[in-house]
């Protein structure tokens, strides 16, 4: 175990799960996405699950999802429950976003036969499903009984790669699976004719701003000819994690949103025929990407339309003063010892 998973560890250490109920999931809601290139209603649902295998085993750096989870199994019964409860918040959407604490194919966190018995019924009304998972659990098994429940229509596996840099994931954001995992579970999707969406960190710890906008471009080239989505994961400060812990003593600073944009412009005209895309989670506070407030939330808007039409006129032009402060920032960062905190 390398030094990072070790510390991922040792801050679950003496972490106790708040009770929650197991019929109950975490959250629904309605948010705007695109299905064959039309702007519609999606439906997003959150499971509560027993948690992430991953991140009970150690966890990467900047996820505290682990927090929502109830870190013990959960029997069928209650699961069902809970899928009752989000269908009737259903509102016949024909695309479907499911998240839980981890793998929506970890036999571990959701067994087969319920897996299998919520996408029949969602799949009765929708046209597309989308989920998250890591590699290990894209297998041939696991995407041929999907496949008997999909049939012809869509069906999407978020992975969150982060990086391209091995090295990078490994030690810093301690991701436990290498690039060439990544790719193997590509190729098996590709095998069913189903989608991928590929999660692209923005500023994991221990890079500057400029370090993380290279290699969140130099990531995207490198995927460009292997997945149809690329959705940048700008880090957001969750608790009981190794970005937290930096955080709090003034060693890390979330992404600006100047740089989100600039990797959205310049990832758009590396893969102008693939979607990019960005959703930040908790932008505009001090705990999520965010420039100097006075300009945040007309920049928050523009991402979030950027990654509904694709049009990169839509990304605000450079008119506050702190874009001039960013562009220092590029350069006098690098002379520091990593991310140069808000002052």
């Amino acid at each position: 175990m390398n030094e990072i998973a070790k510390q991922c560890k040792q801050l679950k250490k003496n972490f106790q799960p708040k009770i929650k109920d197991p019929t109950q999931p975490v959250s629904t809601w309605s948010e705007k996405d695109v299905l064959d290139k039309k702007i519609v209603n999606t439906f997003v649902i959150i499971f509560r699950t027993r948690g992430c295998t991953w991140a009970l085993k150690s966890g990467c750096s900047m996820c505290g999802y682990f927090n929502d989870s109830l870190w013990k199994n959960i029997t069928d019964e209650d699961f069902l429950k809970q899928f009752q409860k989000i269908m009737e918040k259903y509102q016949d959407q024909k695309y479907i976003k499911i998240f839980t604490s981890g793998s929506f194919l970890d036999p571990k966190e959701i067994k087969p036969k319920i897996r299998n018995k919520i996408l029949k019924t969602l799949y009765e009304t929708a046209e597309k499903v989308s989920v998250e998972s890591r590699p290990e659990y894209i297998t041939q098994n696991n995407l041929s009984e999907i496949k008997k429940i999909t049939k012809t229509k869509k069906f999407q596996i978020g992975i969150g790669l982060e990086t391209s840099n091995d090295e990078l994931r490994e030690k810093i954001i301690n991701k436990g699976f290498t690039y060439e995992e990544y790719k193997k579970s590509i190729k098996n999707l590709k095998k069913y004719n189903y989608t991928s969406k590929t999660y692209v960190i923005v500023k994991p710890p221990s890079l500057t701003e400029k370090e993380s906008i290279n290699d969140s471009i130099q990531t995207i080239k490198k995927i460009k000819n292997l997945t149809e989505t690329i959705s940048l994961n700008p880090i957001n400060i969750q608790k009981n994690t190794v970005v937290e812990y930096l955080w709090k003593r003034k060693q890390y600073r979330p992404p600006y949103l100047w740089s989100i944009q600039e990797i959205l412009k310049q990832g758009k005209k590396i893969t102008p025929d693939k979607r990019i895309q960005c959703s930040i989670v908790g932008g505009g506070s001090p705990r999520g990407a965010h420039n100097c407030k006075k300009c945040d939330k007309k920049i928050l808007k523009s991402i979030n339309d950027f990654s509904l039409k694709q049009d990169t006129k839509i990304l605000k032009k450079q008119d506050c003063e702190c874009y001039n402060k960013w562009l220092d920032l590029l350069e006098i960062e690098k002379l520091s010892f990593g991310s140069i905190v808000d002052i």
